[in-house]
């Protein structure tokens, strides 16, 4: 798990200077999750998040088919990256739990996000659009989510 130097967040510059896989792993996950789904290489995908109870940090946007997931690492098996996702947060922060709810609003509506205390993707130094749609254009879906499907049957 990656845990950012204090302050970068809250530096829009610092913050849109890290590498993409940070920058998406880390605060601008929704705004990739809202992109693959404006248009998704295959069907059925929706998004997730991972809500940490009060008190905890640890927030994390997804796609998934409810089998396997999309985020910043590429595709993986919903379950594993679930599971990667609180290993890392239980070692810095024990205790740690969380809550796993289906997005029901616009992840690229600047007002849905605020009333949830995210940023919209005009809220960043530049539009975090068109970054986030770079970014999953460079992925070989067929190729990621089969991989991920493997795995899930050699499982």
């Amino acid at each position: 798990m990656y845990i950012l130097k204090h302050g970068i967040k809250k530096d829009p510059v610092r913050r849109w200077a890290l590498p993409d896989r940070i920058f998406f792993g880390y605060g601008a996950c929704h705004i990739l999750a809202g992109v693959f789904l404006r248009h998704p290489p295959f069907r059925r995908f929706y998004a997730e998040r991972i809500i940490p109870v009060e008190g905890f940090a640890g927030a994390h946007a997804y796609v998934t088919d409810g089998i396997i997931a999309f985020d910043y690492h590429g595709y993986s098996c919903r379950e594993r990256l679930l599971k990667h996702h609180a290993k890392g947060w239980l070692e810095h922060y024990p205790g740690w739990q969380c809550d796993i709810e289906v997005v029901d609003f616009d992840l690229l509506d600047t007002g849905e996000l605020n009333r949830r205390k995210m940023l919209g993707p005009d809220q960043y130094l530049h539009n975090a659009i068109p970054r986030a749609r770079a970014f999953v254009d460079r992925v070989k879906h067929e190729e990621g989510a089969a991989r991920a499907r493997r795995i899930l049957d050699l499982g």
